[in-house]
């Protein structure tokens, strides 16, 4: 499993470094929107749809929201609306998670509920991803995937040497706290080097703390697509990538963190 982890990442990272630095923006959109698509489809299995069609339905909801969002991502101030309606949603989520089994009566009686929150967790993180691209540059982008997989890197290796305290055991039994402490601390080096080389227009101690807000947040994006894949006893959203699942369980921490980096950079004025 962790040689398969490992070759998947060695393919995937330069293709990703590749495709955010590279692309045009509306070419970016356009590729972080058929990975959005995918993440739906497998979305549909959390919100319980077994039929092709309904499935398909899903999908085109998404991607008719994701091309009624593209000309308002044109306006950097417009991360404001997109990213808030993402940490309402988020907000939410970390209620449930800490509140599991006992809070999560809505989402397991309502398939319409559920499909909502799927349209939160990747509408939102699409439109933030895209503003960022075109707003600041490319590089805060390649950053936050930085911060993301340092921090899942960090996490892993520190988890299985020194985990001991789980951090939520009734939603996903194998995080500790030792292992997010780890995470943190590689999500924190990578920061300040990216401070170094962005040079974004805010203090060194307030970009770091944004970095170590961006990170807890793609933890909770984490825990809660374990909460929902737990709920729905579905064990991997997808098995598309070998040794990583599905693309939600790739860009579950993302979509979480990519409201709040964005919106965090938006209010610290990181770009003018």
């Amino acid at each position: 499993m962790l040689k398969q982890r490992i070759l998947t990442a060695l393919i995937l990272a330069p293709l990703a470094a590749w495709a955010i630095l590279a692309l045009p923006s509306a070419f970016f959109a356009l590729l972080l929107g058929v990975i959005m698509l995918l993440g739906a489809w497998e979305w549909t299995r959390l919100v319980g749809l077994n039929s092709n069609a309904g499935r398909f339905m899903y999908m085109a909801a998404v991607a008719l929201l994701i091309g009624i969002l593209y000309p308002l991502t044109a306006a950097p101030s417009s991360v404001v609306v997109i990213g808030v309606s993402a940490v309402a949603w988020w907000g939410v989520a970390l209620v449930a998670v800490l509140r599991y089994p006992a809070g999560i009566k809505a989402l397991r009686q309502s398939r319409t509920t559920r499909a909502l929150a799927g349209v939160l967790v990747l509408v939102p993180a699409w439109g933030c991803l895209v503003i960022l691209q075109r707003a600041p540059g490319p590089g805060f982008v390649l950053l936050l995937v930085v911060l993301i997989w340092g921090a899942d890197t960090g996490a892993y290796f520190a988890g299985r040497r020194w985990g001991r305290h789980r951090l939520a055991p009734r939603v996903s039994p194998g995080k500790t706290w030792e292992g997010v402490a780890g995470g943190v601390a590689v999500a924190l080096a990578a920061g300040a080097v990216g401070w170094f080389w962005l040079r974004p227009e805010v203090m060194l101690p307030g970009f770091l703390f944004l970095c170590g807000l961006t990170i807890a947040s793609s933890v909770l994006g984490d825990l809660s697509e374990s909460m929902f894949k737990r709920m729905m006893n579905v064990k991997d959203s997808g098995g598309l990538l070998p040794g990583h699942g599905g693309i939600l369980d790739r860009i579950d921490s993302l979509t979480a963190a990519a409201p709040v980096f964005a919106l965090g950079l938006y209010g610290l004025r990181a770009w003018t």
